[in-house]
């Protein structure tokens, strides 16, 4: 099969009814998703479903179970929730972020709008792409032409969703073909 949607392990909920926290900026989400994991909470960064993004691609899925304690603790962390959806049965299902393309001599990654594309045999990122933030330039510069094993992670070098998303990607791509992210 030559397009495949990576089942992701970590996220919450497997069989179990999850809900979302809606943020109306990026960095809040990301915030969020440091808060969470650092209290030992499962959850999972997705995109929203369309009709409920106002602003922010980026929402923190979690067990509803989970709801109360981790909507206390991001609270007591100061971070700005715009609200939550406990009813995914009536919403969309979140979006898959990371999907991948075999193309035979190259794997492309895909997380959002971002793609990167590594020669699997010698682990050259051949190509970065997607996104329309300012940092995009910066970063194609900084990890193409280098091995995948030997450039710093996407999120160290962006500051924008764009950038977030390619970290996905790289550490997605990583995985995949055995290497250990940096």
């Amino acid at each position: 099969m030559l397009f495949r949607s990576k089942k992701r392990t970590e996220d919450p909920g497997a069989g179990e009814a999850s809900g979302l926290f809606l943020f109306d900026q990026v960095p809040d989400a990301l915030w969020a998703e440091r808060v969470l994991k650092s209290a030992g909470y499962e959850y999972a960064l997705v995109a929203p479903p369309h009709h409920l993004r106002a602003g922010c691609d980026l929402a923190v899925a979690i067990p509803r179970v989970e709801h109360v304690g981790a909507e206390r603790l991001l609270r007591d962390a100061g971070v700005p929730v715009r609200g939550w959806v406990d009813d995914p049965g009536s919403a969309a299902q979140p979006t898959e972020l990371v999907t991948t393309v075999d193309f035979g001599g190259h794997l492309m990654v895909r997380a959002g709008n971002m793609k990167i594309t590594v020669d699997k045999d010698t682990l050259v990122i051949v190509n970065t792409s997607g996104g329309g933030c300012p940092d995009i330039p910066y970063l194609n510069i900084e990890l193409v032409g280098k091995r995948l094993d030997e450039v710093p992670r996407p999120k160290t070098l962006g500051y924008t969703l764009c950038g977030l998303m390619l970290d996905r990607a790289y550490e997605e791509a990583c995985a995949l073909l055995g290497v250990q992210p940096a």
